[in-house]
């Protein structure tokens, strides 16, 4: 379907943010001549100075987000338009310029006498700032010079280039090539129907599947493991010039979170790992093979129970399961739906899969490619999540507090498919349905939480590796993630040798201990919502307060207004009794 076909009902309305290519460019012309912050270097000591500064970079801040996220949106809609893509990169340019000439600012600030700023966190005129002037105290040991942050400001895009040489290869360069569909017809092998291939219930099929995708990555095993050594090695140097003990510290340090986070969530997956093991014993048995393998992983257990639902009556189920959460919420999620901020069918060209965008002073906007599934019904009700957070995050907070950390950008999302799963499962007395829908919270947790944190393990053996002078290569790459998949799945599969090679297809490990935070999210989602069912307005009260605090202090504190503290082990322990539960529910009724 061309996206010409598509009725506007179901688009997005990106004219919001420019009512044409005509505006954005003369916005463009305008946003290039305010950033401009030269004037102020060597004067933010003068708090009038500092406040105007702040006033500049902020209207620079709003402009660049406005134009970098049309071309973002209009590129989305179907990359084969060139002038689009040409747009984006533009918008990227200006914010890479923007960085560089802001770079002088925390430095400068940084060598002020403590005092005076902590004077700055308590000024009105700074009000918006107490969080930034407190984060920068913290800080104030690892900024560089003036000098030294604008060259390394300047190098962002170079930084940059090992996580784009990964995507060229892994989206451009490799191939993957046919596959024999068994029926005498051929299936281009790709990413999506690979994923596809390994969700069906023909496993020989998977089998030749999982053989060849993964003969392509093995093939490229030297140059995709020098690619990952040259990120590891950029992420130590940065490390070591800001005098950090560690990759892991300052990354956590960098959003305010304190390594014991990490060790708790690593302690209770480890100490949970038992039921993981039954659970995965479980789907042997339901599948009935002798031996288990990495590829049978997503095999469906329990088959022809989707719901399958038209898009109106899936945001109806959507809104509906999200009850608990009030009127007010189910209202905004009404208005999302009937207002263009969803674009939702899948057409030539456009971008796969699903996400939630927005920006300061303007509503969420939500890009979907709606089939009629059960998992596509839970990405709504995950995607409005997100919308609803930058929602109540925006229409709470200043501008310079508004922007909520990536730690708990997946809080929200996860709350909403928790209380939708919940909802469906106690409102059928189907036992397929039900059985399918424990299938799908187990995988969902499997997934999100034990596996994402294999991933963090993962990546956090590689940094220590390097940190300790010893280089990373295919074989010790292998190795490493090949033992902890054999801790992580247990004796009741098959470590097939392919799957030491898996490391090498994750694209999120450019982003170094990023996937950490799926996995907290869902625990911290997890206690969230079991508390709005159970206590109701109470919690319900402070579950928004939550969604409207921003980026307006720590995550791990701000997470404490809606009753999770991460700094403990309770609520990682809670993720894990779910967890059993639920198996031992399914169990039940299998048999």
């Amino acid at each position: 379907m061309e996206r010409s076909e598509v009725v506007e009902r179901y688009k997005w309305r990106v004219q919001d943010i420019f009512a044409s290519d005509e505006a954005w460019e003369q916005e463009y012309a305008a946003a290039e001549k305010c950033i401009d912050f030269g004037a102020f270097a060597g004067k933010l000591a003068d708090p009038a100075q500092l406040a105007a500064l702040f006033a500049r970079q902020e209207e620079a801040g709003k402009r660049i987000e406005r134009l970098y996220l049309y071309a973002h949106m209009r590129h989305d809609e179907d990359s084969r338009v060139a002038k689009y893509t040409a747009m984006q990169s533009r918008a990227m340019s200006l914010y890479v310029r923007y960085s560089s000439e802001s770079a002088f600012v925390e430095p400068e600030l940084t060598a002020l006498d403590e005092e005076l700023l902590r004077s700055f966190a308590g000024d009105a005129r700074f009000a918006d700032y107490d969080y930034f002037f407190r984060c920068l105290i913290r800080s104030k040991q690892h900024v560089l010079s003036a000098a030294e942050e604008k060259l390394l400001a300047l190098g962002g895009e170079v930084y940059g280039q090992f996580q784009n040489i990964f995507s060229m290869i892994d989206n451009a360069d490799i191939r993957f090539g046919e596959l024999d569909d068994g029926k005498g017809g051929k299936i281009s092998l790709t990413h999506g129907t690979y994923g596809v291939i390994m969700h069906g219930t023909d496993r020989e099929l998977r089998r030749r599947a999982f053989e060849q995708y993964y003969r392509s990555y093995i093939e490229l095993d030297n140059t995709i493991a020098a690619t990952y050594f040259g990120n590891v090695k950029k992420d130590v140097f940065f490390m070591r010039a800001r005098k950090y003990d560690s990759c892991l510290q300052k990354a956590l340090e960098g959003e305010d979170v304190d390594v014991c986070v990490y060790r708790n969530l690593i302690d209770a997956v480890h100490a949970g790992l038992p039921s993981m093991h039954r659970y995965i014993a479980l789907r042997k048995k339901v599948l009935g093979y002798e031996q288990q393998h990495m590829y049978d992983i997503y095999a469906p257990l329990v088959e022809d129970a989707d719901l399958k639902l038209p898009y109106e009556e899936a945001c109806e189920l959507v809104i509906r399961g999200l009850a608990p959460l009030g009127k007010e919420y189910c209202d905004l999620l009404r208005r999302g739906f009937a207002e263009g901020w969803v674009d939702v069918c899948e057409t030539t060209g456009k971008r796969s899969g699903a996400y939630s965008t927005g920006i300061f002073g303007l509503h969420p906007f939500v890009l979907l490619n709606y089939q009629q599934t059960t998992h596509d019904i839970f990405t709504i009700a995950h995607e409005m999540g997100h919308s609803l957070h930058t929602y109540y995050s925006n229409a709470n907070q200043p501008y310079a507090k508004a922007d909520y950390r990536i730690f708990v950008a997946e809080v929200a999302s996860t709350v909403n498919e928790v209380l939708l799963l919940k909802y469906i499962l106690a409102g059928t007395q189907d036992e397929k349905m039900k059985k399918y829908l424990l299938n799908y919270f187990l995988d969902t947790v499997r997934t999100t939480l034990h596996r994402q944190t294999m991933f963090a393990e993962f990546e956090e053996k590689a940094h220590a590796l390097v940190e300790g002078g010893i280089p990373l290569t295919g074989e010790n790459l292998c190795k490493e993630y090949l033992e902890l998949n054999r801790q992580y799945y247990g004796d009741a599969i098959v470590h097939d040798e392919q799957i030491a090679y898996e490391w090498s297809r994750i694209p999120h490990f450019y982003t170094s201990f990023y996937v950490y935070k799926y996995a907290t999210g869902i625990v911290s989602a997890i206690s969230i919502a079991d508390r709005i069912l159970t206590e109701g307005e109470k919690a319900v009260k402070a579950y928004k307060a939550f969604l409207s605090s921003g980026g307006s202090d720590s995550p791990v504190e701000l997470l404490k207004i809606a009753g999770v503290d991460l700094t403990k082990p309770a609520a990682f322990e809670a993720a894990m009794q779910e967890f059993d539960g639920a198996l031992a529910e399914l169990e039940r009724l299998i048999g």
